[in-house]
């Protein structure tokens, strides 16, 4: 018997951004931090905010940009949720278009996948710690980047 898993749409994170800021050159990359300044969450399985003060260090090593957010989120009902997304962003000229209903979910020619960790001890909220996701994000503007969450079933 086959078996296949299945994403399930959880919520989308709009986070919004500043300006990033150059930390360094290494041998053949280059470090870079985005401050990450506020947004929304907006989803059937969570609703909230993105707080201020958390930010993505990245990594671009020739076309291929390793990403390493952290930042928090703050329910509806005032729970306070840690996040940690790493992920990718690289072009993909195989990669088209991509849609969830009539929503674009990422652009073609781009690869921008990431996978977030959730931490809370919130006891409505703990099943966001014990769930594996898979995130779709796309930019939107220049300073604002929509990361639509699937947990994986």
């Amino acid at each position: 018997m086959s078996f296949s898993p299945a994403l399930t749409f959880a919520f989308e994170i709009r986070a919004h951004l500043e300006p990033s800021l150059h930390i360094g050159h290494g041998d053949g990359e280059v470090t870079e931090f985005t401050p990450i300044v506020g947004g929304t969450v907006d989803g059937p399985l969570l609703r909230g905010t993105v707080l201020a003060g958390g930010g993505d260090w990245s990594s671009t090593r020739g076309e291929v940009c390793e990403l390493d957010a952290r930042y928090l989120l703050r329910a509806e009902d005032g729970a306070v949720i840690d996040v940690v997304n790493r992920g990718y962003y690289r072009p993909a000229p195989d990669v088209p278009d991509q849609f969830d209903g009539d929503l674009q979910v990422t652009h073609a020619g781009h690869y921008y996948r990431t996978h977030p960790v959730f931490r809370t001890d919130a006891r409505a909220h703990r099943w966001l710690a014990e769930t594996v996701f898979v995130g779709l994000a796309r930019p939107e503007g220049d300073d604002v980047v929509a990361i639509r969450m699937y947990a994986l079933r």
